[in-house]
């Protein structure tokens, strides 16, 4: 009511003695009707907001919420596999039935090769011009994808003969890595910059400036699409940087310092550094090997249950940025 309140009238206490209304008919069966609503109500309230909690949480889960994004991964090693400790690795790609596709640098013994998992053998080999310094790798449909170092030049193969072969150029400031997700390819080149290029035309379509926290991720090196995420060796280091192609930021770190130290341990020198990722998406079966690395790896990943201090992913996986000179 409009200017004013009405005010109930405080109710008199009855006496003992004072005579009390009749109940009327039906009240028993109304209180429990009116229990029935109330419990109905409140589960009914109870589903909504577990509801609207889990909405919440795939919303802070699909922006990359904190609990993601700093995620470190220590590995595990399944298993261990022959490799060539001459192939200076650029590329790695599974390419099914238990096969590796590889692509090796150097010059004059740059190379695109087609390996047997289990036992390191070479079965099918096609060795560049010695001009060429063969660098990432990446299969779409039945061609390879290839570029080569300190030059906007690449090529693609038929991966059952790679005798048949066309040259491309590309947008690119260098070729280092490769990697596609079926229906577009990514690409690095040495900065913290991830490119994505259309495979027909082979122009840059897109490009991320790729960062952890504050700070930019250059020396991007060899690529892989992982269930949706892009995976990068970050050159000189031995961490695989975890990136999202949609926007750059680096969603979590995979340590690999004891593939390394293992073979020295073991004797092993002349190694070069890790650099190589093979991703097997119908067995979820993950491999990584280096440059010049007598083994190649299956491994596993952990989540790191204590997270590392301040500035130890940065003194680890960052580098300062190179440039090489053209030739």
């Amino acid at each position: 009511m409009a200017g004013g309140s009405l005010r109930k009238k405080p109710h008199k206490r009855s006496s003992p003695k004072e005579a009390q209304p009749p109940m009327p008919s039906g009240s028993s069966s109304s209180r429990s009707n009116y229990r029935k609503i109330s419990l109905f109500a409140m589960v009914f309230l109870v589903f909504w907001v577990l509801i609207v909690l889990c909405i919440s949480s795939s919303m802070w889960t699909g922006l990359g919420s904190d609990a993601r994004l700093d995620q470190v991964y220590s590995i595990e090693v399944v298993k261990e596999f022959p490799h060539d400790p001459t192939a200076f690795t650029q590329g790695l790609l599974y390419g099914g039935n238990d096969t590796l596709f590889e692509s090796t640098g150097l010059r004059g013994q740059s190379s695109i090769r087609k390996v047997a998992l289990q036992t390191g053998k070479i079965l099918a080999l096609h060795k560049m011009d010695d001009s060429y310094f063969g660098e990432g790798l990446t299969l779409l449909g039945e061609r390879l994808f290839q570029v080569t170092w300190l030059e906007n030049i690449g090529f693609i193969y038929d991966r059952n003969n790679f005798s048949k072969f066309e040259k491309f150029t590309h947008q690119m400031q260098d070729g280092w890595g490769l990697a596609t997700d079926g229906k577009v390819l990514y690409g690095s080149d040495g900065t913290s910059t991830l490119y994505q290029i259309d495979p027909q035309t082979l122009k840059v379509i897109q490009k991320q400036n790729v960062k952890y926290k504050d700070h930019e991720v250059p020396n991007l090196n060899e690529l892989e699409y992982v269930n949706g995420e892009i995976w990068a060796n970050v050159w000189e280091t031995d961490c695989i940087a975890r990136i999202s192609h949609e926007n750059g930021v680096v969603l979590g770190w995979i340590l690999l310092p004891s593939l390394r130290q293992g073979l020295l341990k073991a004797g092993r020198r002349n190694l070069d550094v890790l650099n190589g990722i093979a991703w097997d998406s119908d067995r979820n079966r993950l491999f990584v090997t280096g440059k010049l690395w007598p083994k190649l790896y299956e491994i596993k990943l952990h989540p790191v249950r204590e997270k590392p201090s301040d500035g130890v992913i940065e003194r680890m996986c960052i580098r300062k940025p190179v440039q090489f000179v053209r030739q």
